[in-house]
């Protein structure tokens, strides 16, 4: 690991980064915090790591650096066309507009067009959970997946999240992709030289793989098998399909766009106050007694860290900060530390 950096000086630092790229400050100023945050929760294949590829697709116009992001609502849903955005531009403007829907609605659906890679879905639905809404999030990728014996990926690995609030206590927070590992994971493993684990991959030919760059040019492996294919299916039915009437982005966009949904459901207009949070409490603390002292709920864990990392310092591996003090170097923007 390297220095410890204060988290507002890296989120600085990013924002100037994105600047480079043409991005408006404010919107620049906005995506490095989600960016930085992602970090902080401990979210490390979808923190900083990404932000190199990020300046890459932006400076490509494969990002939109100057999206128009608009709107259109009906009663109980929303469509956003994000006109390319990055998803840390995307997410947090649907949740806002998902919050502000639930002042007059008890849930609304909201889908999102032409978005670039959100990143750490639970950061977005962290937002909503802060802002006293359950969520659930989505976004369907490019096909990622396959089964032993299938001759190529057959669907994306469609990332799903959900975060849901407590009354007096940090947020539920869980976030996994329908894959076995995140693809974040073998990307760093490649970075690094280092082999995965068996049960992650399958190769080009299809055959399993412990070898990070094989498993690049192959498929992952749906967690919990076909239960893994069958969520990853439910997502695509509502990030994909749902989407699926988004005008033809332009050419250079095309790959690096990926559909989404959101969905926030308002508790109080349910279960009303106290009754919703009395049992948010009653069962998470028979989840407690039953795990013993080791027991702990999603989103606990980022939420430590973010506060440890607030008071003393990020540490980054010292792998991703030579990546980015080179690409300040390149873009003149001087990494901190």
């Amino acid at each position: 690991m390297s220095a410890r950096l204060l988290p507002d000086a890296l989120e600085n630092w990013t924002s100037r980064v994105f600047e480079t790229c043409d991005v408006p400050p404010a919107q620049a100023a906005e995506a490095a915090s989600v960016l930085v945050r992602s970090e902080l929760r401990g979210y490390g294949t979808h923190g900083m790591t990404r932000l190199a590829s990020y300046v890459e697709r932006l400076q490509s116009d494969a990002f939109n650096p100057r999206p128009t992001i608009t709107h259109k609502a009906f009663p109980g849903g929303i469509v956003v066309d994000a006109d390319g955005a990055m998803g840390q531009l995307a997410g947090p403007y649907a949740v806002r507009l998902g919050l502000d829907a639930l002042k007059t609605s008890a849930s609304v659906l909201i889908v999102i067009q032409a978005c670039g890679h959100l990143g750490a879905l639970g950061i977005h639905t962290l937002l909503a959970a802060e802002g006293g809404a359950f969520s659930m999030m989505g976004q369907h990728t490019p096909p990622a997946l396959a089964m032993r014996g299938f001759r190529g990926a057959a669907i994306g690995h469609n990332p799903i999240a959900f975060g849901c609030p407590r009354p007096g206590h940090t947020p539920i927070v869980f976030d996994v992709a329908c894959s076995v590992a995140a693809r974040g994971h073998i990307l760093l493993a490649a970075r690094d030289g280092e082999p995965i684990p068996e049960g992650w991959a399958l190769d080009a030919e299809g055959q399993p793989t412990t070898d990070a760059k094989r498993a690049l040019g192959g498929s992952l492996l749906p967690m919990g098998g076909h239960k893994g294919i069958g969520i990853a299916m439910m997502v695509e039915c509502l990030a994909g399909a749902l989407t699926a009437a988004a005008p033809a982005p332009a050419p250079q966009r095309r790959a690096a766009m990926q559909g989404a949904f959101l969905w926030l459901v308002q508790p109080e207009q349910y279960a009303g106050q106290p009754a919703f949070g009395d049992y948010m409490n009653d069962w998470t603390q028979t989840y407690r007694a039953a795990g013993g002292d080791g027991a702990r709920l999603p989103g606990e864990r980022g939420d430590v860290l973010e506060r440890q990392a607030r008071e003393e310092g990020v540490a980054l591996p010292a792998s991703i900060s030579e990546e980015l003090r080179a690409l300040g170097d390149r873009l003149r923007v001087s990494f901190p530390g």
